[in-house]
């Protein structure tokens, strides 16, 4: 009959378990931390292609994009804080119903006009993932 093997803890489980612990540790901080991103920048694009890029950390004071895109005039204001469509001539008017937006990956969008508002870059205020 065979003997049962040993089980107790012996040192290098203790170190496993200790540098396992460490890359938690150090996993958690970077994802918190954001990652050392910059600062947000409004991408507007009409018709699928980049116009024009803006840094929104930069701007000392709110700013007003007129776009014009589709046969429809939009009025896109830029703050340090974010970017909001302030008003639009197309029929639904989701773009300015999306209201501000402040994150990194989020957007507005004008389907009739075919104009989008993204903001990349900038370290979240918050954590946004789930994890189970």
């Amino acid at each position: 009959m065979k003997r049962s093997p040993e089980l107790r803890p012996r040192v290098w489980d203790a170190l496993v378990a200790a540098v396992v612990v460490a890359l938690a540790i150090a996993c958690a901080a970077v994802f918190w931390s954001g990652g050392g991103e910059g600062g947000l920048t409004a991408v507007i694009s009409v018709d699928g292609e980049e116009q024009e890029r803006v840094d929104l950390s930069a701007l000392a004071e709110p700013e007003e994009r007129v776009l014009q895109a589709g046969g429809y005039t939009l009025h896109l204001e830029l703050t340090r804080e974010g970017a909001c469509m302030v008003s639009s001539d197309c029929p639904t008017q989701d773009c300015v119903h999306t209201g501000t937006i402040t994150r990194s990956g989020q957007s507005i969008v004008c389907l009739p006009a075919r104009v989008s508002v993204v903001l990349t870059g900038g370290a979240d205020s918050g954590v946004d993932a789930v994890i189970g």
